[in-house]
């Protein structure tokens, strides 16, 4: 999916002065009704404000995608061994990694009390896939069969609402034909975008409705208690629903995300107890968190990556690769992860997170620090005197973005000029509207456990108008390897393909790796056993009051 959220921290040296994050922070809360629901004092996180209305296809970051989680049971989880286990699916199986057969489980109903069928999920995959409805999320359903049908391309005109790939056998069962065999298909179901939809969410005109997406109706744990307003409401209100067939929390059934503009000012109301849960802590408080906190701070490996981006396609003064490297060798990776992040993050040298199968130590040569060379690079190939690097206030950002700045200044002596952007839905419409230029900050959380997740959403040609590639970044090297590892027999045989991919990443730095992410993470005296999944989203089902 998606950019990721974050965390902040204090700077160390007169080099760094800032902060951490990934994609998102929080709006300043209004505040809220603490006993919203009934006189039952809710359990209380903090999210950044979504970038879009809440629509399963069109959620690619995480803030959106955490508060669905909530509401939505996906096809699969993942266990602590990373392996895909079905949740809503009671089986999805294969003889070829091409036509997949998936059987839902009994018991699954809307939180309109409709029962879950497979064409629920036929019609939400269609319409995601359709260009015409301009999903952002369109471009996972790729490797359907007859996607091509619902996304001919720009100027081109869709003659179908419907994928050949898709086929309902019965109610509780449908078949997926992919294009091309892909062994991954199983691990990827867990993403939002292959949440179903059911027949409420789409009005007379076959569009899923603005309604909809300002009170989804799911089929999971939660059901929101009122419509949410973008813009306008500052906290989210949901109940446990009474249908679901899963395990639900003990002792409460009321969920309230608040809404920040700061994570700084949601830390703060966690160590006041004002909310309950902070799953990205600012950099600023990650030195003295453990002390504040005690047990209720949390410190575990996470599998996002902190990138800067460039503009490739919008910005000439980028092209050159040597420019890129030089900026690159510039950053002084190790003195951000210990000094601002106060050791919770590492210094990244690949493109793929070490917490997942296919990284390779060093891998990422232009990531070592070397500012002699950088400077020396950076003149010969004559890069640009002025530099601008864009970065979302609201995620913790600014202490790091702050140091690369000094970095580059001090490293390639050039002007640079740091532009907060008050909110991370507030980045990405500029930079999916191609008007923003400068360098910017990115990040990246999993969408599921495979090395291609690191691969085709951000960096292949197709997700420039679908998926989650800002950088406009085009290689047809690149996108053939990854279509061959897609295609590859086994998982093994398609990591190693994925790591040539992986490979001219390396040699084409669309983005710079810049600190692999760790959970910082904290949650109030109110509640207790908290845990963070690898999707970096809460399980609620766990959470207990204190």
């Amino acid at each position: 999916m998606r950019v990721t959220r974050g965390a902040r921290i204090v700077a160390g040296t007169a080099l760094l002065a800032l902060a951490v994050a990934a994609c998102g922070g929080g709006a300043t809360p209004s505040g809220g009704d603490p006993n919203a629901g009934g006189g039952e004092t809710p359990v209380r996180m903090e999210l950044g404000e979504p970038q879009n209305l809440l629509v399963p296809s069109n959620t690619t970051e995480s803030e959106g995608a955490e508060l669905l989680a909530a509401v939505f049971e996906p096809l699969v989880n993942y266990d602590e061994n990373k392996q895909a286990v079905e949740a809503a699916a009671e089986s999805i199986t294969t003889e070829d990694n091409t036509t997949w057969t998936i059987k839902l489980k009994p018991g699954y109903t809307w939180h309109n009390g409709e029962p879950l069928v497979a064409q629920n999920y036929v019609d939400a995959w269609n319409y995601a896939a359709n260009q015409d409805n301009a999903q952002g999320a369109g471009y996972f359903f790729g490797r359907i069969d007859g996607y091509s049908d619902l996304a001919p391309g720009e100027g081109k005109e869709v003659t179908t609402k419907e994928m050949k790939g898709l086929k309902v056998v019965d109610d509780t069962t449908f078949t997926v034909t992919l294009a091309a065999p892909f062994s991954q298909f199983k691990v990827m179901l867990g993403y939002t975008a292959f949440y179903p939809l059911p027949k409420a969410a789409f009005g007379p005109d076959g569009k899923v409705t603005d309604a909809f997406g300002e009170q989804p109706i799911g089929q999971g744990l939660f059901k929101l208690d009122k419509p949410y307003k973008k813009g306008t409401d500052q906290t989210v209100d949901l109940t446990v629903y009474d249908k679901y067939p899963g395990t639900k929390p003990t002792g409460w059934t009321k969920l309230q995300f608040k809404l920040y503009n700061s994570s700084e000012t949601a830390y703060n109301d966690l160590q006041a107890d004002n909310v309950d849960i902070h799953d990205s802590l600012p950099a600023s408080a990650i030195a003295s968190a453990k002390t504040a906190l005690g047990d209720r701070y949390q410190d575990q490996p996470d599998a996002g990556i902190g990138y800067v981006g460039f503009p490739l396609k919008y910005n000439d003064e980028y092209k050159d690769i040597k420019v890129r490297e030089a900026i690159s060798m510039a950053i002084d990776r190790k003195t951000i992860a210990e000094t601002v992040f106060s050791g919770t993050r590492a210094p990244a040298d690949d493109f793929i997170n070490p917490a997942i199968a296919g990284y390779r130590q060093g891998a990422c040569a232009a990531c070592t620090y070397d500012p002699g060379k950088a400077k020396e690079q950076y003149a010969a190939a004559n890069g640009p005197k002025k530099l601008e690097l864009g970065y979302n206030s609201d995620g913790g950002h600014k202490e790091w973005i702050e140091a690369v700045a000094n970095n580059l200044r001090a490293n390639l002596g050039v002007e640079v000029t740091v532009k907060p952007f008050e909110k991370f839905a507030a980045i990405l419409d500029d930079l999916d509207a191609k008007k923003y230029k400068g360098m910017f900050r990115m990040g990246w959380a999993i969408d599921y456990p495979s090395a291609e997740n690191y691969l085709t959403p951000i960096f292949s040609t197709g997700a420039m108008t679908t998926g989650s590639n800002y950088s406009g970044y085009s290689s047809k090297e690149f996108d053939e390897l990854v279509a061959k590892g897609d295609q590859a027999p086994t998982a093994e045989e398609g990591l190693k393909l994925y790591q040539q991919a992986d490979d001219v990443l390396i040699k084409d730095l669309p983005y710079i790796p810049v600190y692999f992410y760790r959970n910082n993470s904290g949650y109030s005296t109110k509640v207790k056993n908290v845990k963070i999944n690898l999707l970096n989203q809460v399980e609620w089902a766990d959470v207990q009051k204190a």
